[in-house]
């Protein structure tokens, strides 16, 4: 199947089908001409690779998690972690909209002298120094 099949099959733009073999998630078997041909099992390893990015896994995780001859080979403990940090995701969002539906129908007269909002503030605050320490850690690295 060539490259226009692909991504008409896939939905994905063949810029990205390109982007994929250059980091070496998927394989051409060949071309036609110009264009790049495609086995026909390539459409699976592409819905896997769109799970796992819907599940937040970079490419190189995702790249991870396929064995030399391409077959599946799914780190478990990977899956378990992320699916740890979607909670952890989860539960910030979720305060996070309990807190502006609060601060929404609060009847303060400002919403400084809310001690829920305030709360709000201060775990943002502290999320944005969190986050700024990762950052910098990083770049340690």
């Amino acid at each position: 199947m060539d490259i226009a099949e692909v991504a008409r099959r896939s939905g994905m733009p063949a810029s990205t089908l390109r982007f994929y073999e250059e980091k070496g998630l998927i394989r051409s078997i060949g071309r036609s001409g110009l264009r790049r041909l495609f086995d026909a099992d390539v459409l699976e390893r592409l819905s896997l690779i769109a799970l796992g990015r819907a599940a937040g896994l970079s490419l190189e995780e995702i790249a991870r998690m396929f064995a030399p001859e391409g077959q599946p080979q799914i780190d478990r403990a990977l899956l378990a972690a992320k699916a740890d940090e979607l909670d952890d995701s989860i539960r910030k969002l979720t305060a996070m909209r309990d807190g502006l539906r609060h601060a929404a129908a609060c009847s303060a007269p400002s919403h400084m002298e809310c001690p829920k909002f305030r709360r709000l503030v201060g775990l943002a605050a502290r999320d944005v120094k969190r986050a700024h320490r990762k950052k910098s850690a990083a770049k340690l690295v």
